[in-house]
């Protein structure tokens, strides 16, 4: 079950959307807590894919995109893509309001993004560069995470990144502490997020993790 690791090409893109999609909801398929596939790909692929792709990773195993590692080291212009693609999408976003294509579900998620996911998105250490990882089930616990994170570091070492950090989904049973310590990051910050309440998954957090790689870039 190993994956090879090898730099994105852009006809990964489907594939990572899809892998985004897949993992959504703690791990699990997104469509439970928001069925706009479209638009969550969006909001939490496109920029690294389209904007920063020479700096994305993916797992491959037989010939199928299994996983990847994003990665944004200019977070100016991802503050700036992702207002200019919110922006965007409002008249689908009003469209799928008006006609009813969005379920109660649909209009939780979007008033938890729209009202509280700011203040429950846990602070990171300015100037870093951040990354954005996931696997499919199947491959989540044969290695090939950790040589796609091992990879993506020398990666960030050799161009002079000074700073990283990842911001993970953390709760009673998957708290990863352990697996970022054994890379060197430690837990900058963690916020409860409201977002799963409503379906009886409690105590859920967003914790920041980050490492220095170089005293600086």
């Amino acid at each position: 079950m190993m994956a090879d690791v090898r730099r994105y090409k852009p006809s990964d893109r489907a594939s990572v959307r899809r892998i985004c999609c897949e993992t959504g909801f703690m791990g699990d398929p997104v469509d439970r807590l928001f069925s706009d596939r479209k638009l969550f790909a969006d909001f939490f692929t496109a920029y690294y894919t389209d904007i920063e792709p020479e700096q994305a990773l993916v797992a491959e195993h037989e010939g199928q995109v299994v996983g990847y590692i994003l990665c944004c080291s200019r977070h100016p212009r991802y503050i700036l893509f992702q207002t200019l693609l919110l922006a965007g999408s409002l008249p689908r976003l009003l469209a799928g309001l008006l006609t009813g294509a969005y379920s109660r579900s649909d209009m939780r998620f979007l008033r938890w993004f729209m009202s509280r996911s700011a203040r429950e998105t846990p602070r990171a250490p300015k100037g870093a560069a951040h990354f954005h990882i996931n696997l499919l089930p199947e491959h989540r616990n044969n290695g090939t995470g950790r040589r796609l994170f091992t990879r993506f570091i020398r990666q960030m070492e050799d161009i002079r990144v000074a700073e990283i950090y990842g911001q993970i989904q953390t709760y009673a049973r998957r708290r990863p502490d352990r697996v970022f310590e054994r890379f060197g990051f430690t837990l900058f910050d963690r916020r409860r997020v409201s977002k799963f309440a409503d379906y009886g998954i409690e105590d859920v957090y967003v914790s920041t993790y980050s490492r220095r790689l170089h005293p600086s870039s």
